[in-house]
């Protein structure tokens, strides 16, 4: 074997092993669902945190709508954090406790979570709730989340639903993109038994387990480090596709882009950081809701996914056609056609309805669209500063 036959069969054996743990995932989704024990009435008090950062447009929505699900002894803190408007006073007008924080230099979601758990700490719930401020729930969803969290001791994340606002252009891709991983995905490891990553908002968690959790001030994808973090605690996630949390897509390709860099620098800062790690200690110790984290996590967002593998098939190719071995290529092209089956199923089982398929068409456009951002990742120039969506 030829040294640049072994650095391509490398290469392919790197984009292999996620795309396979995709079309898994993806397959699982699509079979019956796994029954799993009814949890009892709820008994467990149950406190709300909603990040806030200059939130006035929707806070006095938000909160009425979640406070319509809350019992007499749960209670409902907005974090105001480094507001500059009028959100604050709104919450407090609307029935929310309220609570400041004012740091220019520390900025983002991690520090608001903090604070608010910080201030829970001295008279602490049994279950701890987070949902974002733009986000609305399904009936019945607070009751269902803090039930399951209590009952399972388990952190537990809702279907995060995130709908386009077209159905036209990269806002149609983008939205198939976010339904595999948000829906499709955890529903399948939900059905194998397995733990979910989660997703920043509609998430529950025992108060010991939060309590327990290290400080994620800095991060740019703390929903992703806290669910990682929980699982090598031993409080892996559980995904619950009773209930669902609903958010929408920005209209705005600008802002859609500030919004996928954060993200996705986020989660590939994550994925080399925990993935390796989580799988390791997995592998060491025996613990399948380990090894099933870090290969979940080491699927890197599809549209990079599709890039590294069309690059090495391009490469395998080469190396065959120069008399190498044919079976990088084979495997190379296996990986690429494993990820569009695992995309194509999850649109035929749960986005068929949401996701006209003639709007696939434009998914070599979004490919492209979403270069630039990985090449600021790879080049050095990567997000390290938590930024605020535009929804204006």
């Amino acid at each position: 074997m030829t040294i640049a036959t072994l650095l391509v069969a490398i290469a392919v054996g790197v984009v292999f092993v996620p795309s396979l743990t995709l079309f898994l995932e993806c397959l699982a989704a699509v079979f019956a669902a796994r029954k799993h024990p009814k949890t009892t009435a709820r008994e467990a008090t149950a406190a709300v945190l909603i990040p806030a950062h200059d939130e006035a447009q929707q806070i006095v929505a938000t909160v009425a709508h979640v406070k319509a699900q809350l019992r007499d002894s749960d209670r409902l803190v907005v974090v105001a954090d480094n507001c500059s408007d009028q959100t604050a006073n709104l919450a407090k007008g609307a029935g929310a406790e309220v609570i400041e924080r004012f740091d220019s230099e520390r900025r983002g979601k991690g520090y608001a979570l903090h604070f608010g758990i910080e201030w829970l700490s001295s008279s602490p719930p049994d279950v701890f709730v987070v949902v974002d401020a733009d986000c609305s729930l399904s009936p019945g969803a607070i009751d269902t989340l803090v039930g399951k969290a209590a009952d399972l001791n388990r952190p537990v994340q809702a279907d995060y639903v995130l709908s386009p606002t077209s159905v036209t252009g990269l806002s149609i891709v983008s939205a198939l993109a976010m339904l595999v991983r948000n829906r499709v995905r955890p529903q399948g490891l939900h059905r194998l038994g397995l733990p979910c990553h989660l997703m920043g908002t509609g998430m529950a968690f025992p108060w010991r387990a939060i309590a327990e959790m290290p400080s994620l001030d800095a991060e740019l994808a703390e929903d992703l480090v806290m669910g990682v973090e929980l699982a090598l605690a031993g409080y892996a996630p559980l995904f619950c596709p009773e209930c669902s949390v609903l958010g929408e897509l920005p209209s705005s390709n600008k802002v859609a882009k500030q919004q996928r860099v954060r993200w996705e620098h986020g989660h590939l800062a994550t994925l080399f950081r925990y993935g390796p790690r989580a799988l390791w200690r997995g592998l060491r110790t025996g613990r399948l809701a380990l090894i099933s984290t870090g290969l979940d996590l080491m699927i890197p967002p599809i549209a990079l996914l599709v890039a590294a593998q069309l690059l090495v098939l391009v490469l395998a190719v080469g190396v065959a056609a120069l008399g190498g071995s044919p079976v990088p290529a084979v495997v190379a092209a296996t990986s690429v056609a494993l990820v569009g089956v695992a995309v194509l199923l999850g649109w035929a089982r749960f986005g068929r309805g949401l996701i006209p398929f003639r709007s696939l068409a434009v998914a070599p456009l979004y490919l492209l669209w979403k270069v630039p951002i990985y090449l600021r990742y790879f080049t050095g120039r990567r997000e390290r500063e938590w930024r605020r969506t535009d929804r204006s």
